[in-house]
């Protein structure tokens, strides 16, 4: 069995028995590098320092056997009051979507959207707030979050909008649909 084939967290399954996606931390809470998985080895590196000040507010990671519009999987932001660990698999339910954009390698925008999701013991969360809809406050500290920490890079990201649980739900769908395409290739 070669190492691609062999069963890395990368391909473990989006959804799991209950229909709640799957999300690998890869830079848990408080984290001020951010970790990436890499497929090749299965191993954890670390990609780069945050700035200055910064740490990552949640658990932050991937949703597995998914492909974006850059050719990763689906970056993932875990709201939780909690921290884990590189590796640890969170089942969880969709809250919503941020469109991004950003310079990609041959100097053209891309799109590099971020799901934001809870973990799906987090019922309270719903019940305590009347809503499954990230406050507007929230999302506005998320997004200045994700734009700050590429600030000093050469990627120049913008937010384009914020979409709820249903529009986060469908790109999730597609992005396991498109890793699955490219799987068959």
């Amino acid at each position: 069995m070669s190492m691609i084939e062999s069963p890395i967290l990368s391909n473990l399954p989006t959804y799991d028995e209950d229909d709640n996606v799957n999300a690998v931390v890869e830079a848990p809470k408080s984290s001020v590098v951010k970790l990436k998985y890499d497929v090749k080895f299965g191993v954890f590196t670390i990609s780069r320092a945050l700035p200055i000040g910064l740490s990552y507010p949640y658990d932050w990671g991937f949703i597995p056997s998914t492909r974006g519009p850059d050719g990763d999987p689906l970056d993932v932001l875990i709201l939780h009051e909690g921290s884990t660990f590189p590796g640890v698999v969170v089942p969880c339910r969709p809250l919503g979507l941020i469109k991004m954009d950003e310079e990609g390698k041959k100097g053209t925008r891309q799109r590099n959207d971020r799901i934001i999701v809870v973990p799906a013991w987090h019922e309270c969360l719903v019940e305590l707030h009347g809503s499954s809809e990230v406050s507007k406050a929230m999302r506005n500290e998320i997004e200045q979050f994700f734009l700050n920490t590429v600030f000093f890079s050469s990627k120049n990201a913008r937010v384009l909008a914020w979409k709820g649980p249903k529009k986060a739900a469908s790109n999730i769908e597609a992005g396991r649909i498109a890793f699955k395409a490219g799987k068959e290739k």
